[in-house]
């Protein structure tokens, strides 16, 4: 045989012998375990959520996925957890995007949040329901604008905290329809939901779940909008802010699965199609429907697209009233 074809059928041989060796290789770079770090408390919404999935993740992967909750200032002590973890594919995170495109714009952040992290996957959206209570007789949103505009400063809004993702809803809400409501900032959901059913405010705004629902059917709590791309299937008859005329004000709390920045893209590919196939499977979508929370999924690159996006936004949206950190 001549030499030049010796040296293809050599060359020819090597590839097949490379690709068969491919899968083995790509499988021996998914660590035995994977520390899924929580950027919230256990028991909560983000944490049932991480759980399920992490359940998910490892009977697919043949791996053990172990949830650890680290909370704090709003998510961002998790995510920095992440930041600084090896890239090896042994850590990823679950979190809201807000440590990403709104803590860094309000405080002074322990990792660069668009060189840091590298965004996997999206996860969800979890809606905002703007809700009334027992403290005013309004019954829907209109009739919320006309009281604002009747009795400047009367109304309080209560959120989950100062700088928190219901206060950026209100900061819009203020600025488009040009009403003076007094915000109300609570410490957290506890004491805010309490306080909410004793009529210590008017409106509360906070993030749509199961919880809520046998409030709203007693009564209780009156939903006035909802902030979400589309209507939720539990509440068909309560608009969107979008629908309403507040597009700006729309907004929702956009949830995902995060890596160390230097993690290889090789595994960051593998984690976002695990992670796509994960929230196809019935059982997970249930679960996240069942406390109003929204599938989405997607790519590693459009994920990071959209954090990108409410970054530029959040930063004209907190500078342009003057939102600061408690």
């Amino acid at each position: 045989m001549p030499l030049n074809s010796c040296r293809r059928a050599l060359a020819a041989a090597l590839g097949l012998a490379l690709c068969s060796l491919l899968p083995a290789a790509q499988a021996q770079v998914i660590p035995k375990t994977i520390h899924l770090i929580v950027g919230y408390p256990a028991g909560g919404v983000a944490d049932v959520v991480a759980r399920a999935l992490a359940d998910k993740l490892g009977a697919q992967l043949g791996t053990a996925v172990v949830v650890e909750n680290r909370g704090g200032a709003s998510g961002t002590i998790g995510m920095d957890a992440v930041a600084k973890a090896p890239p090896d594919g042994g850590t990823l995170g679950f979190s809201a995007v807000s440590p990403l495109v709104l803590n860094p714009h309000l405080a002074k952040s322990p990792f660069d949040p668009l060189k840091d992290i590298a965004p996997v996957a999206s996860v969800m959206y979890s809606p905002v329901l703007l809700l009334a209570t027992s403290a005013t007789g309004t019954r829907d949103f209109a009739s919320l604008l006309e009281d604002a505009r009747a009795r400047p400063g009367a109304v309080r809004w209560a959120t989950s905290g100062q700088a928190s993702l219901g206060h950026i809803v209100l900061e819009q809400l203020r600025a488009a329809a040009n009403v003076n409501i007094t915000h109300v900032p609570y410490k957290g959901g506890a004491q805010q939901m309490n306080d909410a059913l004793g009529g210590q405010f008017e409106i509360l705004s906070i993030n749509a779940g199961p919880s809520l629902t046998p409030q709203i059917k007693a009564g209780r709590l009156r939903p006035l909008a909802v902030g979400a791309p589309k209507r939720l299937d539990n509440l068909p008859k309560v608009p969107t802010l979008a629908e309403l005329g507040f597009p700006a004000a729309n907004l929702t709390s956009l949830f995902g699965v995060f890596a160390p920045a230097a993690m290889p893209s090789i595994l960051i590919e593998k984690y976002n199609a695990e992670i796509n196939r994960a929230l196809d499977s019935p059982d997970l979508r249930a679960k996240l429907m069942a406390a109003d929370n929204v599938p989405t999924g997607g790519s590693a690159e459009a994920f990071a697209d959209e954090i990108a996006a409410e970054y530029e936004s959040n930063a004209r949206i907190v500078r342009t009233a003057g939102i600061k950190a408690d």
